[in-house]
């Protein structure tokens, strides 16, 4: 019982911040996003044993690099005369620091930091700029509430269903939890809720919520899945300790970094 008023009470604070981040101001959610993507580094960095300070690098100035227009009065020519310039700088420097490494270690070393970079990086680069993809290019928070209200939800009635009645499993040998039955609850109570998001959120349109809802249902589920890998691989159960009762920052955020660019392709596409 304890435990799991820990839980409760952790994900309810987890959940509080981010949803007030988000509906503040742009600022507070490009730097709520940018502090859990150091976070998320900080995990991943430590799941996969690299030991090395450049995926912290490389990725704030890529953050800063994809977002620094969403912030007002930041002339466009300082991002390539500045940032633009460090970030080539940071990462020939990083294929420059491996000539110090033992000869064996050079692939894998390197590997590892462009791993980081892919998985964690990027997504979350692309993730905070979802509210931004509109005509206007003004800050919708909507949008990305919408994104993580969805991701809530299938990731609850997967849950939930797969407890109920799940029986065959999705893939056994990854993650022994996960069922089929549980994929396909989570998929269909997504899809429910992107009907009512449509009706509250008028900001995109029902078959743009319909499609986004699919999304989260497929990609949110392989992101898991692929977390589920890496932490089987290193022999952990979570990913950290940092959220009490949750694991770690990139448990919870291991559905949304892998739904997040496919949503923003399609936005993209649409807008």
């Amino acid at each position: 019982m304890k435990k799991l008023l820990k839980r409760a009470l952790s994900g309810l604070v987890f959940v509080c911040v981010l949803i007030f981040s988000i509906l503040y101001s742009k600022i507070t959610f490009i730097a709520l996003f940018y502090v859990l993507m150091l976070f998320c580094l900080f995990e991943f960095k430590r799941m996969i044993k690299l030991n090395s300070v450049f995926p912290y690098v490389i990725g704030s100035l890529l953050f800063v690099f994809g977002n620094i227009l969403n912030v007002e009065d930041v002339p466009s020519k300082l991002i390539f005369e500045y940032v633009g310039v460090a970030l080539f700088l940071t990462i020939f420097i990083s294929f420059a620091s491996i000539l110090f490494a033992k000869k064996e270690e050079v692939i894998s070393h390197l590997g590892k930091i462009f791993l980081t970079i892919i998985y964690i990086v990027v997504p979350f680069t692309l993730m905070v700029q979802i509210p931004f993809l509109n005509s206007t290019f003004n800050y919708v928070n909507t949008t990305i509430l919408g994104v993580f209200i969805l991701i809530w939800v299938n990731d609850t009635f997967a849950y939930l269903t797969g407890n109920l009645i799940g029986k065959n499993k999705l893939l056994e040998r990854i993650s022994p939890n996960k069922t089929i039955e549980g994929f396909i609850g989570g998929m269909l109570f997504t899809f429910i809720v992107s009907y009512f998001l449509a009706q509250h959120f008028e900001t995109l349109s029902l078959v743009m919520w319909i499609v986004i809802a699919g999304i989260v249902s497929i990609f949110g589920v392989l992101g898991d899945l692929i977390e589920s890998m890496f932490k089987r691989q290193a022999g952990v159960k979570d990913s950290s300790s940092l959220i009490p009762g949750h694991g770690g920052f990139l448990d919870r955020f291991d559905s949304v970094i892998f739904a997040a660019p496919f949503i923003f392709i399609y936005l993209q596409i649409v807008q």
